[in-house]
This record gives C-alpha cells, structure tokens and sequence, in this order.
C-alpha cells in the first residue's frame, strides 16, 4: 500500500509531478508556437494587402482596377485558402481573387479609418474558416473609397500546431524517461541512508555493533541519536536486571545452604528420611535457581559481537563430565565432528545448551548415545539415544516449561525449555524425531561463526 511504501509514496509523487508538469509545459509550448504562427501569418497578410494597395489603379471615370494580379499563385487556384477582395460603396465583392470563385466575403460594417488595418475570423468559401486583415483605400481626386481584404484558411494555423505537436510529444516522451531515471537516482540517493541504518540495526540485532554510526546525513542523524539512546538505555536496564538476578541469587544460595545444613543436622539426630527429604528439596531448589539464571541470561540480550566457540571442544568437555555420572558411565558415547566446526554463540550459552541435550539423553539412553556434527553455512548438530523415545503425538510438547512425561525420573522438567530458550535466542532451530535406532533424536541447527 502506498502508505506504508516510503518509496512507492516518493514514486507516485514524482510521476504525478512529472506529469502535470510536462502537460503543463506541452500545453504552454503548443500555445506558444500557435501565437508565434499566428503572428508570422498576420505578416504575411499585412504584406500581401500591402502588395494589393500598391496594385489597385482607379480610372478617370471612376473605374477601378488591377495594374498586375499579386504574385503569390494560390490567388489563382479555387478555394486554394488564400484570398483577396476589393469592395466599393454598395458593391461587395468589386473585384476578388480567382480562388474564391463565386463567392463574395462579406465584410462587417465596422468603422475603419484609412491606413488602419482591422483583423476578422469570418466564414469563406468551401466552409472555411478565414483569418481576415482589411484596410480602407482613398482616393481623393476621384473621391473613390474601397475596403480592401485578405484572408487565409485558418486550417493551416490549425495544421502547423497539429504537426508541431505531434513533432514535439516524442520528445516531451524522452524527457519523461530522462526524469524517471533522474527520480530513480534521486530516490536510490536519498533513501541509502535509511538502508544503511537498517544494515547497521541488523548488525546490532545479531551482535556485530553495539551502536549505530555517526556517519549519517544531518537529516538522519536525529533519529540515529534516538535509536542510540534507546539502546543504550537498554543496555543500562539490562545490567540492572543482571545485577538484580545476581542479587537475587546470592541471596537465595545462602537460604539453600542453610536448608542443607538442617538436613545434615536432622540426620545426625536420627531423622534420616525427613533429611533426604530437605536435601532433595534444597538440591531442587538450587536447580531451578541456577536453570533461572542461565534463562535470564541469554533472554536479556547478551552482547555477542565477538561470540565464536568450537562445537566438537565443547562437546568433548562436556562429555568428559558425564562419563564420570552415574548415567553418563554407563553409555557408549560417540561423537563424529569435523575439526572446524565454530558457532556464532558465547561458550557459555553453548555449554548449557548442549549439557541440558546430553543429559537428557543420558537420562534416557540404554547403551549408546551418538553426536554428530555437520559444518556449512549453519552448524547442524544431532544427538540421538536408543531409549524407549517420545510418542509422536507428544514430541511438539518438548520443550515445554516444566514438561515431564515420566515422573518416575528425577528432574525438573526445565532441560530441554531452557534448550529451546538458548536456540531462539541466537535465531537456531530445535527439531525432535525419532532416531534410527528408536530412541529420540534432536536436531539443531545454529549459525556458523564468521
């Protein structure tokens, strides 16, 4: 829609303006040459009654000829649309040229001091349309008045501007094309700052900048400025509410140790279920904080303009932890990865997200559980277990806060969420299916570091 196309709406502009201004300006010109023709045409008629005057002869008797017929031969030729005619007192059509044939003009009846020379549009011969240019002629020593006329077909004025504008629209048409690429310039010009404030926002969306440039014309500077604040007040609220978690879970770590503390004592005093109980709850309690805390983490926008890490080194970290669980000892681990395979995310991030993946596997894994790893333009990484797997019906679930389908194992149900929270975070996919070897399988994909 034009209202929400900046460049449609400088487009529409530009044509509408383009084109009123070019139909003005045909319009203008086409007026122009009419008048300039116009003129040359009064000249010519002036010119040929001039000639006439000079030619007409009055006898002793009154009697009143042409010493020699004007030059110009369309006179001759019938309704050739050049005319001339000579009226005496009461006798309208004296002495006129051949090309009006039998036809007689009939002048109007206006007052007409000799010398001056009057301009008619009266009708013609053949139904034409005549420009007319008359005078008076006196002789004195014979008291002799005559009115002389000369007209021409206006159709030739009609004619010429008809011709020059169809000689002149083909040009008004290459003008057109000129200030349509000139508009396109202009607009390309004139909109580039706003692209590269869009390529310098998408560069602190994926963590390359922390702020916009102050390279930009002065008319976008205001808004750049604006922009900048805003992130910058982003970034103070969000160092506030790190600190405000950091606070938070200082001051809920030293409750837990205190609750752990009670339950080594309760034990002690011969109370050893109502302990496992307190330690279980205590040892509950700090997971959810810690899982808390990696979830406002990478939720706050951490900055990573410099995230870079390497996929197969993580893994194999965090797998020499878990060869030391207890159900991370018992498995079979493969792990096939190529020796550049590096992901646009902090280590840390990528620690997490792929420690909940691997124990969630363990958890669940019989013998074995196999990683692979696929490097290009995104990493793909795939980890799939030969545990009993998820019902199809419930796999879309996964990810769920708090989701478990089996309460029979230990856990929160909070893994694969704050999985699913990390992925989103960096603009990676999660994708869960079932493995070859009947177990489940995810799928992830994230983006290469550059």
């Amino acid at each position: 829609m034009i209202r929400r196309s900046l460049r449609l709406r400088l487009w529409t502009g530009a044509i509408l303006s383009i084109s009123v201004a070019l139909l003005v300006a045909g319009a203008g010109l086409i007026t122009l040459f009419e008048r300039h023709v116009e003129r040359r045409i009064d000249a010519e008629l002036r010119l040929q009654l001039n000639q006439l005057a000079a030619a007409i002869t009055v006898a002793a008797d009154g009697r009143v000829s042409l010493a020699h017929d004007p030059s110009d031969p369309r006179f001759t030729q019938p309704l050739s649309g050049l005319y001339w005619q000579v009226d005496a007192a009461n006798q309208p059509g004296l002495l006129r040229s051949r090309s009006l044939w039998d036809t007689v003009i009939a002048l109007p009846a206006d007052p007409l001091a000799p010398g001056g020379v009057h301009a008619h549009v009266l009708q013609g011969p053949g139904e034409q349309r005549l420009l007319i240019r008359e005078r008076r002629l006196v002789f004195t020593q014979n008291a002799v008045s005559l009115r002389l006329a000369v007209g021409l077909n206006r159709a030739e004025l009609t004619l010429a501007r008809d011709d020059f504008a169809a000689d002149m629209w083909p040009y008004l048409a290459l003008i057109i094309l000129v200030l349509l690429l000139a508009t396109l310039v202009q607009i390309q010009t004139g909109l580039a700052p706003l692209e590269a404030v869009r390529r310098g926002v998408e560069a602190i969306r994926s963590g390359q900048a922390r702020q916009l440039a102050d390279t930009y014309p002065d008319e976008v500077m205001p808004l750049v400025s604006e922009v900048n604040a805003l992130l910058t007040a982003r970034s103070q609220a969000i160092e506030r509410a790190r600190v405000w978690t950091a606070d938070l879970a200082h001051g809920l770590k030293t409750p837990l140790a205190a609750l752990a503390a009670d339950a080594q004592r309760l034990r002690e005093q011969g109370h050893p279920a109502l302990a496992c109980d307190l330690e279980q709850l205590a040892a509950t309690m700090r997971r959810r904080v810690d899982r808390e805390l990696i979830r406002a983490r990478v939720r706050s926008g951490t900055e990573r303009h410099q995230a870079r890490v390497d996929v197969g080194e993580s893994i194999r970290r965090l797998l020499s932890v878990l060869k030391r669980t207890p159900d991370g000892e018992r498995l079979d681990w493969r792990l096939e990865t190529p020796p550049d395979a590096w992901v646009a995310l902090m280590p840390d991030d990528l620690l997490d997200l792929l420690g909940n993946l691997l124990e969630n596997a363990a958890k669940w894994a019989r013998t074995s559980v196999c990683l692979t790893v696929v490097a290009g333009a995104w990493i793909e990484i795939q980890i799939s277990d030969d545990g009993p797997g998820v019902p199809l019906e419930q796999r879309s679930r996964l990810g769920e806060r708090g989701l478990r389908l089996d309460q029979n194992k230990e856990g929160t149900g909070l893994g694969l969420a704050i999985a699913s929270d990390v992925v989103d975070a960096y603009g990676g996919k999660l994708c869960f299916t079932q493995a070859e070897t009947g177990g489940l399988m995810v799928s992830l994909w994230l983006p290469a570091a550059s």
